[in-house]
């Protein structure tokens, strides 16, 4: 059973669910949803044409961790106990991943946890995500971590080197797929092709403090000489669309529209020159395409791509963003060395890795280096 909810974990468990659903009979795939985004959940039940299961349709206006975490708790014992499944599966750092993990646990029913091992310094950022995604380590019972680096950070914390595989990252399966599809985003017609175009996001709960500080950053890299145009899909959060309008409404080259779907999304950062952003996932599927990353952190669980140079950090701060986005625009070298920096995250292929490792150790209880030898 897959378990997802949220806009993130529902475009990174995708790939999982299809190949699920394509190795029947082998495996009986069962999709539950929480529902805790509803509106951008269904948008994308459609777009990778997933029909759940279940649905637990959690999600209530002004809903706050602890009532997520209670709903998803309740429901999932219900469904649990109906569908019996050998293994659930959740993904990455999302409370419903963390509810619906202990759920299983309450139920005796082992863990799978895709996108394991991501780590920063401190729990508290980014929020609540990373004490999140520490949680649902400690219950899962197999890890299928992203990179080299998430295996040794499960290491670290004494999970069984058994139970982890390194699979590479499902959302650049999905990433790449989409990529490949044609696009009609009216915003984009809309754009001047003479001028540079910049993709970006912002919403994490660690920056609605800052949100006033970014805005800024946005208005002044809107007047440099380059007059690069913008477009950021503002999330409805009452910490940032409020902030954004008063500030960068009627700026020239800002554009701020509402959420945008899932392959809207991924025709945007492929027409964009770079992304600025504070989101995780786009700091793995914007370097598939060979653009550069200003992640608007201080701090990334994804080190890789920092060590790749895919990414750059430049936290919240006003200046800080307006420099590095200035560098990307005038210096064609800094630009290069970017935008030519390898993916760390992989190769399209971590959904059909998943599933064969979890046939070859359900099915056939083969040993970690058996199943290394079959698959190589």
């Amino acid at each position: 059973m897959s378990v997802f909810g949220t806009r993130p974990d529902t475009i990174k468990m995708a790939p999982v669910v299809a190949t699920l659903a394509a190795t029947a009979p082998a495996i009986e795939s069962l999709v539950c949803v929480t529902a805790q985004h509803r509106e951008m959940l269904d948008e994308l039940l459609a777009i990778f044409s997933i029909v759940p299961d279940f649905d637990l349709n959690v999600m209530q206006e002004g809903q706050t961790l602890t009532e997520i975490t209670t709903r998803v708790l309740a429901g999932m014992e219900g469904v649990l106990a109906e569908a019996s499944p050998d293994v659930v599966l959740v993904h990455g750092d999302t409370t419903t991943s963390t509810a619906a993990a202990l759920a299983a646990f309450y139920a005796k029913i082992p863990v799978g946890h895709v996108e394991a091992g991501l780590r920063t310094s401190t729990h508290w950022e980014p929020y609540p995500e990373e004490l999140n995604r520490r949680l649902t380590g400690r219950i899962a019972e197999y890890h299928f971590a992203p990179t080299a680096q998430a295996r040794l950070n499960l290491l670290a914390e004494n999970a069984r080197p058994g139970d982890i595989f390194v699979t590479g990252n499902t959302v650049v399966d999905a990433f790449l797929a989409a990529s490949r599809k044609p696009g009609g985003y009216a915003e984009l017609d809309a754009l001047d092709p003479a001028r540079p175009f910049i993709f970006m996001t912002a919403h994490r709960r660690e920056n609605h403090a800052a949100m006033p500080h970014i805005c800024e950053a946005v208005e002044m890299i809107a007047r440099l000489p380059e007059r690069p145009q913008i477009l950021w899909p503002v999330h409805p959060s009452p910490q940032v669309a409020p902030v954004a309008h008063d500030v960068l409404d009627g700026v020239p080259g800002v554009r701020l529209v509402a959420p945008m779907r899932y392959d809207d999304t991924v025709a945007a950062i492929t027409r964009s020159a770079f992304v600025l952003t504070d989101s995780g996932g786009l700091q793995e599927e914007a370097p598939c395409l060979g653009k550069p990353v200003l992640v608007m952190r201080d701090e990334t669980e994804r080190p890789e791509g920092i060590e790749a140079g895919t990414l750059l950090l430049v936290g919240a701060d006003t200046g800080r963003i307006v420099t590095a986005a200035r560098t990307l625009l005038t210096d064609q070298v800094a630009y290069a060395r970017m935008a030519r920096a390898s993916n760390p995250y992989g190769d399209g292929h971590a959904g059909p890795r998943i599933v064969a490792w979890l046939l070859a150790r359900l099915r056939d209880g083969a040993r970690p280096d058996e199943f290394r030898a079959r698959v190589a």
